[in-house]
């Protein structure tokens, strides 16, 4: 079993520990009473009168996710002279002070997709109540969803770690939460153009489909992160991208971005809430295979490292395409490409994170940029073939 103490309390935080709080992760600064007082008076106003909204029970959660905030509060208003009570998240768009993780937090798109997901497919996605676009209100756009109540597979430690609900339980049931969560990413794949207005969702950069755009895109936001600081690692990884693009990708679909189990909530095993849509765009299905593929393999790989046995037996892509494939009706193309572009967009990722961490002293600036990747081994095995000896394609 590996304990808290074996690694760093924010995986994927890489780089140095400090002294100052190891076991904290700076996730927001906002203060929570505060934004509770904010928001009964907004409720109040779009309510209206009579309303008498009252806010209580707020909290930020930090066991999952480093991008958008989450306030968990409870809003008791009058409905038709009775008081009635409503457990509801809000999802903010962080201040620029707290050295955000993403260039821009489109709070309208994920608000829109919510709704889009949740009116034409089964997916279980949360309802949606309201979007506000100003930020004086809570210090940045934010959007109001009904919560759901269920457990989440956890990311510290991860679920691949033990002492936890998805380690602890049988074979056959990760099988059918694995299951789930694949049907779930189906369906979502079940909203593709002109059948839906997908036009918010397209990236801006150019290229000569979804999949060479959403490539740019990515490519400028690693541009974003490294500034004046490259990661020789990271334009290795870039140009491999560049220079092995597949072409045996199915037809575009709206594409969640995060699909993993850390952004799902099961009960009994099976999926009952989809969250976290900062990522979505358009993209070929096998770019989410890859990404829900991979992120189980990042976690598995720390185990590992670390002397724990993990989890090897979920999400083998080969299992993962099998079941996409009977839930979907398509077959996915090879996923080698798009397990490796997972990988490298999330090193990009993480090295912000691990900056974000230096930022506010929660670990020290290595020598070597590239140790800001927590995962640089497996980047590098990617370049020289080595990783895939490992991995179940």
């Amino acid at each position: 079993m590996v304990s808290a103490e074996q690694i760093p309390s924010s995986l994927p935080k890489a780089g140095t520990p400090t002294d100052k709080e190891p076991e904290h992760v700076t996730i927001s600064t906002r203060d929570p009473k505060e934004s509770g007082e904010r928001l009964q008076r907004w409720l109040a106003d779009k309510l209206g009168p009579g309303s008498d909204p009252v806010v209580t029970e707020v909290s930020s959660p930090e066991s999952n996710g480093m991008s958008s905030e989450t306030l968990l509060f409870t809003a008791v208003w009058s409905e038709d002279g009775e008081a009635v009570s409503h457990p509801l998240v809000a999802r903010i768009e962080p201040p620029e002070t707290d050295y955000p993780v993403f260039t821009t937090y489109d709070l309208d798109m994920q608000f829109r997709v919510m709704r889009l997901v949740r009116d034409h497919t089964s997916v279980p996605v949360p309802e949606t109540f309201w979007y506000e676009a100003d930020p004086a209100v809570l210090g940045g756009p934010f959007f109001v969803m009904a919560r759901v109540n269920g457990l989440v597979p956890p990311d510290v430690l991860p679920y691949t770690f033990g002492d936890n609900w998805v380690f602890e339980a049988s074979d056959a049931d990760r099988r059918a939460i694995q299951e789930s969560a694949v049907a779930a990413l189906a369906g979502i794949h079940s909203i593709t153009a002109p059948g839906h207005d997908l036009s918010f969702l397209q990236f801006g950069e150019p290229g000569a489909d979804s999949l060479e755009r959403s490539l740019n895109h990515w490519t400028a936001y690693h541009d974003w992160v490294v500034e004046d600081r490259p990661s020789p690692l990271l334009a290795d990884c870039f140009a491999w991208l560049v220079d092995n693009m597949p072409t045996d990708v199915n037809a575009d679909a709206l594409s969640w971005g995060d699909g993993r189990i850390g952004n799902m909530m099961f009960r009994d095993n099976q999926v009952v809430a989809v969250l976290d849509w900062e990522m979505a765009g358009v993209a070929p299905p096998e770019v989410d295979l890859g990404w829900m593929c991979y992120l189980h393999l990042f976690f598995q790989d720390l185990a590992v490292d670390l002397g724990a046995p993990g989890l090897p037996d979920m999400f083998r892509p080969v299992e993962v395409a099998e079941s996409y494939a009977r839930a979907s009706g398509r077959d996915p193309g090879d996923l080698t490409w798009h397990i490796a572009y997972a990988a490298i967009r999330h090193g990009a990722i993480m090295r912000r994170v691990t900056e974000r961490s230096i930022f506010f002293g929660e670990a020290e600036a290595p020598d070597d940029i590239d140790e800001l990747i927590m995962h640089r081994a497996t980047l590098r095995g990617i370049l020289d073939g080595s990783y895939w000896a490992g991995v179940a394609l």
